[in-house]
């Protein structure tokens, strides 16, 4: 069961950065909507992830602690648990696949933990992990199906909510569901009306059939831009989308880079393709938004520059 998400941020609110929401006026015109966009590449390690991973080593015993924590990440989790651990003075080992991206590493062991790298074949980061915790007996903070990760991810929604009022949708990102999930708990405990709508790349969309077909698909060979949804629904992040989720919305590889270009060319926002994919969603008129209040969680800013510039560049020519 997930904790009450306002006392999730009570134990992690002088912690984390309370992230700013940012409006614009093109993206109203576009949208026919007001939307607000919490702008979680402001986070602390650049995403939403520090929440949870904060939390959830915040919510270990002495014990736990003093045996160390590991993760699978493709990054955003792995400096997520890497801040959070040194923070709390606990050793870390973070597996993490050999095609993660190389800014993301390089931060990852910047902030303490140790890293192990895997294959990129489905399982391949389970498999190394759980040889890891059956050596040294780390406890897992798996990336989305750990519940006070989820908790903690909720209180980006929470903070949103608060902030603005009542919300007719919050557009959120999907790949393993934690924010998705935690986004749609906070917004059920704040008693609130609003649809939650997660967003996931078509090249990637086991959730979208999931969702549809009321039945778990995993994820099998990814290909898309948003590195940091390649990864599939947990057991407690599908149940709880499932239940609680209005709907799951794809947008195509153009439409995350037309997104990113957005957010540079309107608003000056570096944002990675992951980050942008709940702005995809909504600038892809997939749902009927006219006159309605929006929240987008804009989820994290960690994207190699070249990599950035590339894409965009590629996209105005």
């Amino acid at each position: 069961m997930i904790e009450k998400i306002e006392n999730v941020h009570n134990r992690i609110k002088d912690i984390i950065n309370k992230t700013p929401v940012m409006t614009s006026s093109k993206l109203n015109q576009l949208s026919k909507a007001n939307c607000f966009l919490k702008m979680e590449s402001f986070q602390r390690t650049g995403s939403f992830k520090f929440r949870g991973a904060y939390n959830a080593i915040s919510s270990l015993s002495s014990e736990l602690k003093a045996k160390g924590v590991t993760t699978h990440s493709s990054g955003n989790h792995a400096q997520a648990l890497s801040l959070a651990a040194k923070m709390a003075e606990v050793k870390a080992v973070v597996v993490m696949p050999e095609n993660a991206p190389s800014i993301k590493v390089a931060a990852t062991k910047g902030y303490g933990a140790d890293v192990v790298f895997c294959g990129t074949k489905p399982g391949d980061r389970e498999e190394t992990t759980q040889a890891l915790i059956d050596e040294h007996g780390y406890t897992l903070i798996h990336s989305n199906n750990n519940l006070n990760v989820i908790g903690g991810q909720g209180t980006a929604a929470y903070e949103l909510i608060k902030e603005v009022g009542e919300l007719d949708y919050i557009f959120a990102p999907c790949g393993g569901g934690g924010l998705l999930s935690g986004t749609v708990t906070a917004a059920k405990e704040l008693r609130s009306k609003t649809k939650v709508i997660g967003v996931e790349p078509k090249n990637a969309d086991d959730a979208y059939r999931s969702f549809k077909e009321k039945k778990y698909y995993p994820v099998l060979s990814p290909n898309t831009i948003a590195d940091g949804l390649r990864v599939s629904l947990g057991s407690n992040t599908f149940k709880i989308i499932l239940e609680h989720v209005t709907d799951i919305i794809t947008v195509t590889e153009e439409e995350i880079v037309n997104a990113m270009e957005f957010l540079w060319s309107r608003m000056k926002l570096v944002v990675e393709p992951s980050g942008a994919v709940s702005l995809a969603g909504i600038l892809s008129n997939k749902v009927n938004l006219e006159n309605k209040r929006v929240g987008v969680i804009i989820s994290g800013g960690n994207v190699d520059l070249t990599d950035f510039f590339n894409l965009i560049r590629k996209k105005i020519s």
